[in-house]
């Protein structure tokens, strides 16, 4: 492997281009028109335009990704995340085209991608299962599942990702409408409008498992993260390892995640994730995800392994350079999401000109950004500007510095959510490890009462 077509954006798109140059590793980016004067297109070795900005016509494009790869020599893709990194289309193409694809094998992706099949999968494996339905093809065949399974369920999008085509149903009166809203999205957002029911628990917990493998059967876990802080099913802030769990729960969930990647001889980088039940404290598989997760940073600063690099030697062919005994893990990870959004109007997002950009520094201090003062931000993709990642001897310690480190960091000229964040690291439950999926909501409903966020000095994209 001597050269890598990197078909993604952003933070990602840099971060795959420092751990190829790390090693040795010359790299291509593939950008749309609106990314060919990036930072990611500035530091690569080389840049190809792809497509114009619509990411239909660009990064969502596998004809065109192939052909770059092919026409400027490249050995190998790497999809990033989002985009068509689980996309089997696109490891197939490079198969096909005689490139590595930097993931799993299509096959891989094909049975994950589906949360139907993954479902299947984990439970033939012993995996923990929420009750829940197969395809449901009408609301009214919808709504007799989940007076079986019992209200509030959740409609979900077996092709879904980002919280889209999901839905919390509370009772039958509902269903209709949800049903309706979640098909339209999950045909609009993945062209599949299958969807499936899961009982919904209230008092949850998000965690994960990142899970290691390569072609020779070797799979480890590098730890758990809690990714419970989210808003519209859209993760805020992760953290590893995951709060105020037992050293019990903390080995099962993460044999839990090793026993799946294993049952499918899973290769690569990945994450299998779970819902925790507070109240019963049980946990339940949720889906896998065949690629990079936006919050590695966090396992890699409480292990010290480079999960990009160790991506790309497992697609050249190596043997993972660890066994489970070899992992050692020390201190507390927290990373919080830097969005371009208005948090004090639903999240809104806020593209435009950033006329200041005054990052926090200093030890234990990690950002993983493609910004600078005077970038716009695009109004065509996801609105993620920056991760912001710390690190501590213990929680409190990571606790401590991330409040600093965003007290630190300035932005202006667009929306963000760092006063958001602020708030966030401040709150007692939080600060106590009280994290649920609903705690972000409360949090914006407790806002509403005492209003704290104000209005961020803006400036025309142009």
């Amino acid at each position: 492997m001597k050269r890598v077509l990197i078909a993604n954006r952003g933070e990602i798109a840099l971060r795959v281009i420092r751990a190829c140059q790390q090693m040795g590793i010359e790299t291509v980016l593939a950008a749309s028109t609106a990314d060919l004067d990036s930072l990611p297109a500035r530091t690569a070795d080389r840049c190809v335009c792809i497509g114009p900005p619509s990411a239909a016509q660009s990064y969502l494009n596998v004809h065109a990704i192939i052909t770059a790869a092919k026409g400027t020599g490249a050995d190998a893709v790497h999809p990033g995340y989002g985009f068509l990194s689980e996309s089997p289309q696109l490891a197939q193409a490079c198969a096909d085209a005689g490139l590595i694809f930097i993931g799993p094998r299509p096959q891989q992706i094909l049975d994950m991608g589906n949360k139907l099949k993954a479902r299947e999968r984990a439970k033939a494996f012993g995996l923990p299962m929420l009750s829940g339905s197969e395809k449901v093809d009408t609301w009214q065949d919808a709504a007799q599942v989940a007076q079986q399974i019992g209200y509030p369920v959740l409609l979900k999008a077996a092709s879904g990702g980002g919280g889209k085509g999901m839905k919390i149903v509370s009772g039958p009166q509902q269903m209709q409408a949800n049903f309706e809203s979640a098909i339209g999205e999950a045909r609009a957002s993945f062209g599949d409008s299958t969807l499936y029911l899961e009982r919904y628990i209230a008092n949850a917990r998000h965690i994960e498992v990142q899970v290691l493998g390569d072609a020779f059967g070797h799979v480890i876990h590098l730890g758990e993260r809690d990714c419970s802080l989210q808003r519209r099913h859209q993760k805020l802030v992760e953290e590893s390892p995951a709060p105020n769990i037992s050293a019990s729960l903390r080995e099962a969930i993460c044999e839990a995640g090793v026993t799946l990647a294993r049952s499918i001889g899973y290769e690569s980088a990945g994450t299998v994730e779970f819902i925790f039940d507070e109240d019963a404290q049980q946990f339940f598989f949720l889906e896998m995800n065949t690629r990079i997760q936006v919050e590695h940073p966090v396992s890699e600063m409480v292990t010290g392994i480079d999960l990009v690099q160790e991506q790309l030697r497992v697609a050249r062919g190596e043997a993972l350079r660890f066994r489970q005994e070899d992992i050692v893990f020390r201190g507390h990870a927290i990373e919080c999401r830097i969005n371009a959004e208005l948090p004090a109007q639903g999240f809104a997002p806020s593209p435009g000109r950033i006329a200041l950009w005054n990052p926090p520094q200093g030890p234990n201090i990690r950002l993983d950004s493609h910004c600078h003062a005077g970038y716009v931000v695009p109004p065509y993709y996801d609105s993620m500007i920056g991760k912001l990642i710390v690190y501590g001897s213990d929680r409190a310690e990571a606790l401590a510095r991330m409040s600093q480190a965003l007290a630190r960091f300035e932005i202006e000229g667009i929306g963000t959510t760092l006063e958001f964040l602020r708030y966030v690291m401040a709150h007692p439950d939080f600060a106590a490890g009280r994290v649920s999926t609903v705690l972000v909501a409360r949090m914006i409903d407790e806002l509403a009462l005492v209003p704290r966020l104000k209005p961020a000095r803006r400036s025309p994209a142009g």
